[in-house]
């Protein structure tokens, strides 16, 4: 079963797009998830995009709030309670479903500084760290784009060879 459907993934991906292939395989009533075909690497890179796109919002909540007084600046971090999730499920003995497991169940954290503000207003808002957190973020996630967009090209690459 799963040899047809990389068959016919790869002989029609050029010309059709996902939500095609997939109508396709629900009709054919194949049980065939997409983590089959990409391993989890789609999930994790969908998880980590939305993770991306909330410290960007976050990011830009403090600066918008820079003027304030009282605001305290908050910020997101996701990457080493997803790691550990991750590390655990790997060393599950359930393998590929206990990592897509994983990778469903993370979640981000908000975290609020309340240290001491040197500005009299108590915000503590600092701009230009703002603004660096916010280049970094947007970069890791046209980053994280590319990398997708490469990814599916390669597959498509792939299938035209068919």
């Amino acid at each position: 079963m799963i040899h047809g459907f990389v068959y016919y993934i790869a002989s029609r991906i050029a010309t059709y797009d996902i939500d095609n292939i997939m109508n396709f395989i629900f009709k054919k009533g194949w049980n065939i998830h997409m983590s089959q075909i990409y391993g989890n690497g789609i999930a994790l890179s969908e998880k980590v995009l939305d993770y991306l796109w909330g410290r960007q919002t976050v990011t830009l909540n403090n600066i918008v709030n820079v003027d304030t007084p009282g605001f305290k600046s908050q910020y997101i971090t996701f990457e080493d309670a997803l790691g550990e999730k991750l590390r655990k499920a790997s060393a599950s003995s359930r393998g590929a479903a206990a990592v897509e497991r994983a990778i469903d169940q993370s979640r981000l954290q908000l975290h609020t500084t309340w240290n001491e503000s040197s500005r009299l207003d108590g915000n503590n808002v600092d701009m230009d760290m703002e603004q660096v957190d916010l280049v970094r973020s947007v970069l890791q996630y046209q980053y994280l784009v590319n990398s997708i967009s490469n990814d599916i090209n390669r597959l498509k690459s792939a299938a035209r060879s068919f």
